[in-house]
């Protein structure tokens, strides 16, 4: 007897049905979060040059204790959203990555190396390109990471508004190498921005994430509860790693990644939280589905209001600092040199026998990609942060530089994959056909 289940095959320039629904689902979440933290952005840009700026920057720089008996620390409200809140950014990036490895692009070797040499072009190349623009200030050279990387939400965000109708490919291409690119920010944050390491308190928080991580594998065999509820239980002992990770003087983001990795994305079997045995709805699903909300509702978007903040001033002042060679270093390094980095490796890349670019995505889509790669807003600002300090003259010019150089890039981006979106609409309204009725478009059965 023939079955009555559908067989869903790929298709080009489409991928898999779920993987194209989960897709679809990741841009509509980042789209509004996206507008949520450019609007916290605008308005810190306002609030800082206007009558209210004193008011604004000591809200920022207020400190705050944090702790119990011997165990305290004092933050700003500034540091605390930079390492407290984004956190919870960085702990959704290392989801996102663990589900990739599971079950993503990046768990084919050969679908994984074109993104992945694209990301590290796209950190090469923006790195040099600042680097030989700052050429002899002193002290600027600390700034070299600032363009690395690719904010996430917004490039998906403009990808959403602006792409409706371009294949899905080429938004799981965008995501892995964003993802990629979050990696590799937050191993450089570690290695290279952290200066005196507390041994045992490092030690301490790899200890409660080794614990985290023996708890999320098998919660419920432990607790007999279901997975929703993981959340009671594991969110406190992350709060407790992150706390060490702080006071261990390693960024504490990095905390909120490593707890991600020990986080199962398939379920263990069917059950009654994943009653059609559906990929992605283990933890690591339910954890993104709970989170996700918090992080682009609020973590982000409080993170860019006390980070974005800039005191430009008005006429030859601005000019000034937008013309430094950080502010310009930036600006050409996000533009430019993520452009260039990110086409001119994957063309090499795919130089070699067998590796070409995924079915369905032509030359001009890596371009608009590449360019959309060059919004580097929330990664950048933290970098920034590192770098310079919050305050300083060189951090103003490089809070100037990932402003403008982001939305230079948006444009950009937004220009050149409008035209491409045309190009596919007719394509698209073929591909949504769903003539016998059945839930699935028909061009993803067979």
């Amino acid at each position: 007897m023939a079955s009555s289940t559908p067989q869903v095959a790929e298709v080009p320039g489409r991928g898999q049905y779920l993987e194209a629904l989960w897709i679809e689902r990741i841009l509509h979440r980042e789209t509004v979060g996206g507008m949520i933290i450019l609007g916290a952005a605008i308005l810190a840009v306002v609030l800082s040059n206007s009558p209210l700026a004193d008011e604004y920057f000591a809200l920022r720089d207020t400190y705050i204790t944090l702790g119990v008996a011997d165990f305290v620390l004092k933050i700003s409200v500034g540091h605390l959203a930079a390492d407290g809140l984004l956190a919870i950014f960085f702990f959704l990036v290392g989801l996102e990555l663990k589900r990739e490895f599971v079950s993503g692009e990046l768990r084919d070797p050969k679908k994984a190396l074109v993104p992945v040499v694209a990301a590290i072009g796209g950190v090469i190349v923006p790195a040099l390109l600042y680097l030989q623009f700052t050429q002899g200030v002193a002290g600027a050279e600390r700034g070299w990471a600032i363009p690395i990387a690719t904010d996430i939400a917004f490039a998906l965000a403009v990808l959403a508004l602006v792409g409706t109708s371009l294949p899905i490919v080429l938004r799981m291409f965008l995501l892995t190498l964003a993802v990629v690119d979050d990696l590799i920010g937050i191993t450089i944050i570690a290695v290279f921005y952290t200066s005196d390491v507390v041994v045992w308190s490092l030690i301490a928080s790899l200890f409660v994430i080794a614990v985290y991580g023996f708890l999320a594998q098998r919660f419920t065999e432990f607790f007999h509860l279901r997975l929703g509820a993981a959340w009671l239980i594991l969110a406190p002992l992350g709060l407790i790693a992150w706390f060490f990770m702080y006071g261990s003087g390693v960024h504490a983001t990095v905390a909120g990644v490593l707890l991600a990795l020990t986080v199962p994305v398939r379920a263990a079997k069917r059950n009654r939280d994943n009653p059609i045995g559906e990929p992605g709805q283990g933890l690591a699903g339910i954890f993104e589905h709970r989170f996700r909300p918090l992080s682009a509702g609020f973590a982000v978007p409080l993170f860019a209001f006390f980070s974005a903040g800039v005191a430009a001033g008005a006429g030859a002042q601005f000019v000034d600092m937008l013309l430094s060679p950080i502010s310009l270093g930036i600006m050409v390094a996000l533009v430019l040199g993520k452009m260039v980095g990110v086409f001119v490796a994957t063309w090499l890349v795919t130089r070699l026998p067998g590796v070409h670019l995924p079915r369905g995505m032509a030359w001009p889509d890596l371009i608009g990609v590449a360019l959309l790669a060059g919004i580097g807003f929330t990664v950048s600002l933290l970098i920034g942060e590192l770098s310079f300090g919050l305050g300083t003259v060189f951090g103003d010019e490089a809070k100037i530089g990932i402003l403008v150089g982001s939305v230079l890039a948006a444009i950009l981006a937004a220009i050149l994959l409008s035209s491409r979106n045309r190009y596919y609409r007719n394509q698209v309204q073929a591909e949504s056909e769903d003539l016998n009725q059945d839930g699935i478009p028909d061009v993803y059965q067979r």
